[in-house]
């Protein structure tokens, strides 16, 4: 009924389910979809649960899989999907995911991005589609994972109380003022140099969010990740790359490395910042990124 990388059609066979909705309602949007969210839920008759603090979308979806729910449901942004997600990799559940974030980079890349309407009828109607996993440094990620400017700017983003797409574009002006490309040592397989970066990315998805395609030609079910390293920006790149980085076409920008691998080790000169689906961790000078394929089964527009 499926190959290991292929959608199952599962349109006839979700009803059954025993569901599971995870609400992060200090998301961007989770408060405004959790009406539509109980009330879709009491027509399956599932829970719903809401977090409390950062790590608890985890600690509920590793509940919800120890009292047998088939299909957990992630409403939030990419840090809820990254949690809630971590905790169903290499098990039977399936993902649910109805974005409610700042970028939504893995809804988007999905199809799932929208109105809450169109992501309740995915959840209702959908296909089961196997994804892979990236590993970056032991942490889970399958959007994108990074170090950099990128890392720096999860990290400030993440301490708002208010955020959204212009808030995260004024952080970044911000930050880029006094913004220093660093060094890495960046081994893949025979492939290996060593290049000053503005920012680093491995990439599962083909985008951070809001349509930012950091890597447009990745694919979530192709058993690769893409190395995108950006050079450091000068007067003559800045506009070029950021409009390359949003009409889809950043891979052909000079001075770029892109490569798709499955296997990549990143050297620096001191511990720093890593992210993983904008969840920021502290990481030593060697940083490890690997991919587990076909680890996760999520539903997908049918």
């Amino acid at each position: 009924m499926r190959s290991d990388k292929g959608p199952w059609s599962v349109a006839a066979i979700l009803s059954p389910l025993k569901t599971r909705f995870i609400v992060n309602l200090h998301s961007r949007g989770g408060a405004t979809r959790i009406a539509a969210v109980k009330e879709f839920a009491q027509t399956r008759g599932a829970e719903v649960r809401t977090t409390k603090h950062t790590g608890h979308a985890f600690m509920l979806a590793g509940e919800a899989i120890a009292e047998g729910c088939e299909l957990v449901v992630a409403v939030g942004g990419d840090g809820t999907m990254n949690e809630v997600a971590t905790a169903l990799v290499a098990t039977p559940a399936i993902l649910g995911l109805i974005p409610a974030g700042s970028g939504d980079g893995l809804g988007r890349h999905l199809g799932l991005h929208g109105s809450v309407r169109h992501a309740l009828h995915v959840i209702g109607h959908g296909r089961i589609q196997l994804i892979d996993t990236g590993i970056a440094d032991g942490h889970a990620f399958f959007c994108a994972a990074g170090l950099g400017f990128e890392a720096e700017i999860a990290q400030r983003f993440n301490q708002l109380r208010r955020r959204g797409f212009l808030r995260y574009l004024l952080t970044s002006a911000q930050t880029l003022r006094s913004w220093r490309a660093l060094e890495y040592r960046i081994s893949s397989g025979d492939f290996q140099t060593t290049r000053r970066a503005f920012t680093l990315v491995v990439a599962n998805a083909c985008q951070y969010g809001n349509n930012a395609r950091i890597a447009p030609r990745a694919q979530v079910n192709d058993g690769e990740l893409d190395l995108s390293v950006v050079p450091p920006l000068t007067a003559w790149n800045a506009v070029p790359l950021a409009t390359r980085l949003f009409s889809g076409s950043i891979d052909s920008a000079r001075n770029m490395i892109c490569r798709r691998t499955t296997h990549v080790v990143v050297e620096r000169a001191e511990p720093g910042l890593l992210h993983t689906d904008g969840e920021v961790h502290q990481a030593g000078t060697r940083v490890e990124f690997s991919i587990r394929p076909a680890s996760l089964r999520v539903l997908t527009p049918a």
